[in-house]
């Protein structure tokens, strides 16, 4: 049985979100690889090899927690994960039509409501929910996060125009399409994790406890990366860039390699320390989704202050960052006192 603790899963959400707003940052430093290169080599890390090692490192008896959870569960977790690889795919060609920073607020903004949300729904649980203690909080502070979200896409897109716009190839008719399926095929992984909870239940009973949910991972996050990689191994096809991974000429081969590994890995911690977070949420579990995906705006933002991106903007980006920043800081403890009051009455 494990015991309830919002403020430390309020702190490991944190630290999962950190590491996924900091885990394409080694991108920067690659040189002489296209980006199904380099996309296929991180995701080869984060979403087939570690979900695989973290679950059999911590995870007691896998082989049988494999044998006896339902294959049904299996099944169903793995095909949501592969629609979420298929968002991804969307995600990253909505950013040459609209920006990346539209394109991160609808998608993440979409994904953090139906994420959240949806899942409950589908079991049943969203009336039950809002009958406990710090529900209104809980639900305050998911519509606060989205719309700090929104704030923080247009932000973005403010300081876009104030460094020249994107490239002269804006086209919201092309790009917004593909950005609503991002979001809502993103928040498909939340079904992939609900729908691997059997599996999970089933670790559990094997004694992984804080641990457990990382034994769904090995199918929401495979099933992920078969998606990525049919569209990764595609563009090698047809650009002709496979021979990238081997190319004796380029010096930084080496390194390019050991960043791509660092992507996989911060980009698998999230997800790590989001199995160790829900699992101590208390009442309000469902709430683990809109959590992570406030923060990792959140943090992102923030780091752009470090990598100097928000240098020579006007003072309307500023004004509408700043506000951004302070609506997602609210929703953040929002959710956290909603946490705290279902935590309190239900007496742990």
């Amino acid at each position: 049985m494990i015991t309830p603790n919002p403020l430390l899963g309020l702190i490991l959400h944190a630290i999962g979100a950190l590491s996924a707003a900091f885990c394409y940052t080694p991108q920067k430093g690659t040189r002489q690889w296209s980006w199904q290169t380099y996309w296929f080599a991180q995701a080869v890390v984060c979403w087939f090899a570690l979900p695989i090692v973290g679950a059999w490192l911590t995870v007691p008896e896998l082989g049988r927690v494999l044998a006896e959870a339902p294959r049904s569960a299996m099944w169903t977790s793995f095909a949501l994960g592969a629609l979420y690889g298929v968002g991804g795919t969307a995600f990253g060609v909505a950013i040459r039509y609209i920006g990346f920073s539209l394109t991160y607020a609808i998608a993440i903004g979409i994904s953090c409501v139906l994420g959240t949300v949806l899942p409950a729904v589908w079991r049943g649980e969203l009336a039950a929910i809002w009958e406990k203690a710090g529900s209104g909080f809980v639900l305050a502070g998911i519509v606060i996060g989205a719309t700090g979200i929104l704030a923080s896409g247009l932000a973005g897109r403010f300081k876009e125009l104030d460094r020249g716009g994107n490239g002269g190839e804006f086209n919201l008719a092309k790009g917004l399409p593909l950005c609503l399926l991002a979001g809502v095929l993103s928040a498909v992984y939340g079904f992939a994790l609900a729908a691997g909870q059997p599996i999970a239940d089933v670790a559990a009973a094997h004694g992984a406890g804080h641990f457990q949910g990382n034994v769904i991972y090995i199918f929401s996050n495979t099933g992920a990366f078969l998606t990525t990689a049919v569209y990764s191994l595609w563009l090698h096809h047809k650009h002709r860039t496979l021979g990238e991974y081997t190319a004796a000429q380029n010096p930084r081969l080496a390194l390019n390699f050991a960043l791509a590994v660092l992507t996989g890995c911060l980009w698998y911690g999230q997800f790590f320390f989001y199995g160790l977070a829900h699992v101590r949420m208390g009442d309000y579990q469902f709430s683990s989704w809109a959590l992570h995906m406030i923060m990792l705006v959140l943090f992102s933002s923030l780091a752009g202050f470090i990598w100097r991106e928000w240098t020579g903007c006007k003072p309307r980006t500023w004004v509408m960052l700043t506000l951004a920043l302070l609506i997602l800081v609210g929703a953040v403890l929002s959710l956290a006192y909603g946490n705290f009051l279902g935590d309190a009455a239900a007496g742990h």
